[in-house]
């Protein structure tokens, strides 16, 4: 569809989309089919490296190169689940905290391990992280 549109910030990211998975499905040991949750992952990392591109041309100066990475971000987060807002993080954190008994940063690995599979692919892994640490310090 994006081809016949002539879209090609859509069609851009969705050739790397299907790149990435392409590559995972032929890794050497990977199943003959993708998870859900290994696509989650997979679109997760194409995301963060758009984010990730997208401030450091923001920081050249690159407004034009940034507007690429942002426009492929949009296409990439429309086959993401829906991203956490805030209240919702932290609400889900402190119930995470709440399960693991942490109560100390030293227990910072163990809540987030368990927080990155149940928020896997609904949130930012730094915003989780940031989260998680705040509440551990309290």
């Amino acid at each position: 569809m994006a081809m016949l549109q002539k879209n090609k910030d859509r069609l851009r990211a969705l050739r790397a989309i299907k790149a990435m998975i392409l590559i995972a499905e032929t890794e050497k040991g990977a199943a003959t089919a993708l998870s859900e949750e290994a696509e989650i992952k997979i679109l997760s990392r194409a995301a963060k490296q758009r984010r990730d591109s997208m401030t450091v041309y923001k920081e050249q100066g690159r407004k034009d190169l940034a507007d690429i990475e942002r426009d492929e971000l949009v296409v990439i987060e429309a086959f993401l689940p829906q991203q956490l807002n805030s209240e919702e993080l932290e609400t889900a954190v402190r119930e995470i905290i709440k399960k693991t008994g942490a109560t100390s940063p030293k227990e910072m690995g163990k809540v987030m391990g368990i927080a990155s599979q149940e928020l896997s692919g609904k949130v930012d892994g730094k915003a989780l992280s940031s989260v998680v640490k705040a509440f551990l310090m309290e």
